[in-house]
């Protein structure tokens, strides 16, 4: 047996790793799983010279494959994107602009966010639904035939929903199917009929529907067909009045969700308490697809600042706990994303990360809380179904509240107060209750930081020659001696 720390010449590092490689889908079966025939002809026919085709990660061992057929057929320049800015959810359109394409194709699971920039054609994988399964499970969920039900679904089992929809009709006439219908003038997808020209329609993240008169939402039970995750977990919360059941196709097995949504709220309602305490806001872009991003950014900016908070603006890609511990000098984060990527779980975040409704929530006195839940931020702007004005100039009573998290009490009037100096001739703000607001910048917040990073001292460094290094690795570096 070799000693771990003998010299770099008898030291043999061995290591397994357990990694699933996915066989490539044979030729033959391209065009049934990948539809590539459908997005030749969507190509050709508007006379695209540059296309770019969007992988998930699950998806990329066939991604080489369906560019190659895609390529040969139409005789275009085709561009494969896999490494995604932000969510493989999402359409990433700079991507595709950097590439100069002119439209882009989006492959596997899709939240269903619209879009501006560029022509998007989605292309859904097909997952397998036993029909007989799933029929059966319905009818043991719902025993009263006459009640009123929406069908919502992955998008994975798009392709059989019809078909579903045929065995239910039959014992079930009351349900109603949501339609895959993108909100976007670049999408190639959905073709509104004359009869879909309807007042009562609703939309849910990329589904419509068409209730019958009289009817709401709240007044229907929910059945969604699909695997637990972010896409029923966004349902749940924004129809939190709707009782759910769900059938999963990969065990064939349907039951009542009895996931504690009031407790999922009151865990939401815990972080609008903090950002009600924080004093430094960091707005996180975790989008540059979704349409109106722009616009949610500069309202909350406004609100924020309304609300005597300073803002910092950050744009990082993919959020992970190592990036955002880089800033503790920020109270909270922000999150501006697709609904599918907004709802993260703060455990394990060094500060909280909220989405643009709970800020809205901590910062605007006239958005109330009630059962309403927002994980789309465009039902947040002028326009949205949603929206909810700014206090304008009138008095309000009210004008403190206590903290349910410190205790200490808070103004909760718009900031048009005074501004005063201090000594260290920092700006504070003074407010109404006579108490000094904690406004520190970030710029304080690193001057008494004990590191800062790294300086360049020009100058003051010593300039030293080049000597040799040491050999081998870590372990056992040639010049050291064997460990005893």
């Amino acid at each position: 047996m070799a000693d771990a720390f003998s010299s770099s010449s008898e030291i043999a590092m061995l290591r397994q790793f357990d990694v699933q490689v996915k066989k490539r889908t044979p030729l033959d079966k391209l065009d049934e799983l990948y539809q590539v025939n459908k997005t030749c002809d969507f190509i050709c026919q508007n006379h695209f010279e540059k296309v770019a085709l969007q992988f998930s990660d699950d998806l990329l061992h066939d991604s080489t494959a369906v560019a190659a057929e895609v390529e040969r057929t139409t005789q275009t320049k085709v561009f494969i994107l896999g490494d995604t800015s932000y969510g493989s959810c999402c359409v990433d359109e700079v991507a595709a602009e950097h590439v100069g394409a002119d439209c882009l194709v989006h492959y596997g699971h899709a939240c269903l966010s619209p879009t501006k920039r560029l022509p998007v054609m989605y292309i859904f994988d097909r997952g397998h639904l036993d029909l007989d399964r799933c029929t059966s499970a319905f009818t043991e969920l719902y025993p009263d035939t006459q009640a009123n039900i929406l069908l919502f679904y992955d998008v994975r089992y798009t392709h059989a929903m019809d078909d579903l929809m045929t065995k239910l009709c039959v014992i079930y006439p009351n349900v109603v199917l949501s339609q895959i219908a993108v909100e976007s003038e670049c999408c190639y997808n959905y073709n509104r009929t004359e009869s879909e020209e309807d007042t009562n329609e609703e939309s849910y993240f990329g589904r419509k529907f068409i209730l019958k008169s009289g009817l709401s939402v709240k007044d229907c039970n929910i059945f969604y067909v699909g695997q637990e995750g972010s896409t029923l977990i966004n349902l749940m919360m924004t129809l939190n009045r709707c009782s759910f059941t769900s059938f999963d196709p990969n065990t064939s097995s349907g039951r009542v969700e009895s996931a504690n949504i009031n407790r999922a709220l009151m865990k939401r309602y815990y972080a609008i308490e903090r950002a009600k305490d924080a004093n430094v806001v960091g707005i996180l872009v975790g989008t540059l697809g979704v349409s109106d991003y722009l616009s949610i950014l500069q309202q909350l900016k406004d609100v924020i600042h309304a609300a005597n908070k300073k803002t910092y603006v950050f744009a990082m890609g993919k959020i992970n706990v190592a990036k955002l511990a880089n800033f503790l000098e920020i109270d909270i984060f922000v999150l501006i994303a697709c609904p599918e990527n907004s709802l993260l779980d703060c455990a394990d975040f060094y500060r909280p990360v909220v989405t643009p409704f709970e800020m809205e929530m901590a910062c605007n006195p006239n958005r109330k809380w009630t059962e309403e839940y927002v994980t789309d931020f465009r039902h947040l702007l002028p326009g949205g179904q949603s929206h909810v004005l700014l206090s304008g100039g009138q008095e309000e009573e009210t004008e403190t509240n206590m903290s349910l998290i410190t205790g200490s009490v808070r103004s909760c009037k718009m900031n048009t107060e005074e501004v005063v100096i201090s000594q260290n001739s920092s700006l504070v703000l003074r407010n109404q209750t006579l108490t000094v607001a904690n406004t520190n910048s970030a710029a304080s917040f690193l001057a008494n930081r004990s590191w800062r990073g790294l300086e360049q001292k020009l100058g003051e460094t010593p300039v030293m020659k080049a000597v040799t290094g040491k050999k081998g690795i870590a372990i056992a570096y040639e010049d050291e001696g064997a460990a005893s």
